[in-house]
């Protein structure tokens, strides 16, 4: 796909950059060659979805968890049954 120097002009503006002559030149390749990489994209042929897909999860199951002396029993400082961190300011 070809670029004319008028539209890396035009980007260039609406992007408020300021090009010399030899930056609109190698620019307008650029452009070009960035084009065709989306033509070719373009030219990849579509794939099917994957279909829907069923829930695989299993079912919670419900465990005894700790109790609160247990959960307090390593740490280093506790406070009336909660853990004990350090004072953020």
């Amino acid at each position: 796909m070809t670029v004319d120097d008028d539209e890396v002009r035009h980007v260039a503006q609406l992007a408020r950059i300021d090009l010399d002559e030899e930056e609109v030149d190698r620019f307008t390749e650029q452009f070009g060659d960035i084009l065709g990489y989306f033509q070719a994209l373009d030219d990849v042929p579509a794939v099917e979805p994957d279909p829907d897909l069923a829930n695989v999860m299993r079912a919670d199951e419900v465990d005894e968890g700790l109790t609160q002396r247990e959960a307090l029993r390593n740490a280093p400082e506790t406070e009336d049954g909660y853990f004990k961190g350090p004072t953020v300011s």
